[in-house]
């Protein structure tokens, strides 16, 4: 059965634009339209869709108010377009807020200067999202899961591995690593905003984000928390109770000078590197410089970004900890560490216990 879409934009063109794209897809079927967001909000109850794709910019009530309120009265996956600019980044990420699952660059040049290769991408991810649809609503927190790893498929059995949980203490650590894309935004809000001003640890983050989005993300994140909170820039000195994310469109990675670890920023020059920032590159760089005094976490996000660097880490004796499936918008990249994550646990416990134990 395909993914069942509403698409909502006051552009006829664009409206039409995507109708084609999405019907090109077999497996995708554009049940309707809507030209505001008030209208959003009417056919979202009468056609019931598994996503809906979202304009920011309408008249009469716009994409933001319209996500807000079908989140409270049929919570539905939606997909916002917005502009690459400051103000873009803004609205998106109020936009998140709202309740929206995810976003994409309005101008699909921006999203692949392949034409075919944009398009696949958009495809994939309504593709994606909609098979969110049939649990998708605001999640509840659920039980702390430690003390023992998930079960790690070898051949068509299953086996507990057992493990020895520690209890959270900064002075085991130099610094704590965090990766996520997909529901990232709000996941680190709800997680940073709990930390006292008095945290001791740097933080190092990346969020699979475009450039532009990371300045104003941080710059949000660091009106809401207690702690710093900032883009970072090349040659950083990484230090206590300050978290710097990755800016988008870099590589971010660790390097140690005159006995300080100092932030490097660089281009990415591997063609075959999807993600910029990229959490894999960031841990592998960690594995090198600093080891098994690293806390790593990785919250919600599609794919399986870290998976590699958090292999890396965990050979060097460092710790790895995982959001839970339940209060993951996508449960891709923690389900990738599953099975090697210390502990997994509900997003709401993980700044708790950062904040505990500071």
């Amino acid at each position: 059965m395909p993914i069942r879409v509403l698409v909502v934009d006051d552009s006829g063109f664009f409206r039409r634009r995507l109708t084609e794209i999405l019907n090109a897809d077999p497996q995708i079927e554009v049940v309707d339209v809507a030209v505001d967001g008030k209208e959003a909000i009417e056919k979202a109850k009468t056609c019931k869709p598994d996503v809906i794709t979202m304009d920011i910019e309408m008249p009469v009530m716009n994409g933001i108010d319209s996500t807000r309120q079908i989140m409270q009265e049929v919570p539905t996956p939606v997909l916002m377009f917005s502009s690459l600019t400051y103000e873009g980044a803004q609205a998106t990420l109020d936009a998140l807020e709202a309740g929206a699952t995810d976003f994409l660059p309005k101008r699909f040049g921006d999203i692949s200067s392949n034409q075919e290769e944009a398009q696949a991408i958009l495809c994939s991810r309504v593709k994606l999202l909609g098979r969110q649809k049939a649990g998708f609503q605001r999640k509840q927190p659920a039980k702390p899961v430690s003390g023992i790893r998930q079960p790690v498929a070898t051949g068509a059995v299953t086996t507990p591995v057992k493990r020895v949980s520690k209890r959270f203490s900064p002075v085991n650590y130099d610094l704590i690593a965090i990766g996520t894309s997909t529901g990232g935004p709000v996941a680190l809000q709800e997680l940073l905003t709990q930390l006292p001003a008095n945290f001791t640890l740097p933080i190092l983050i990346v969020q699979h984000m475009p450039a532009k989005f990371t300045e104003a993300f941080a710059n949000r994140l660091n009106q809401l928390c207690k702690i710093e909170v900032r883009e970072a820039k090349d040659k950083d000195v990484i230090a206590p109770g300050v978290a710097l994310l990755a800016p988008g469109g870099m590589q971010m990675v660790i390097d140690v000078s005159a006995g300080k670890k100092i932030v490097r920023i660089r281009e990415e020059t591997d063609p075959m590197q999807n993600y910029k920032p990229c959490v894999d590159v960031m841990f592998d760089s960690l594995a090198s410089t600093v080891g098994n005094r690293v806390l790593g976490i990785i919250l919600t996000g599609m794919g399986s970004d870290g998976k590699v660097g958090c292999t890396k880490l965990i050979s060097k004796g460092a710790t790895i900890w995982a959001q839970d499936e339940n209060t993951s918008t996508i449960y891709g990249m923690p389900a990738a560490v599953a099975g090697i994550a210390e502990q997994i646990l509900p997003l709401q416990e993980i700044g708790k216990k950062l904040a505990l134990n500071s």
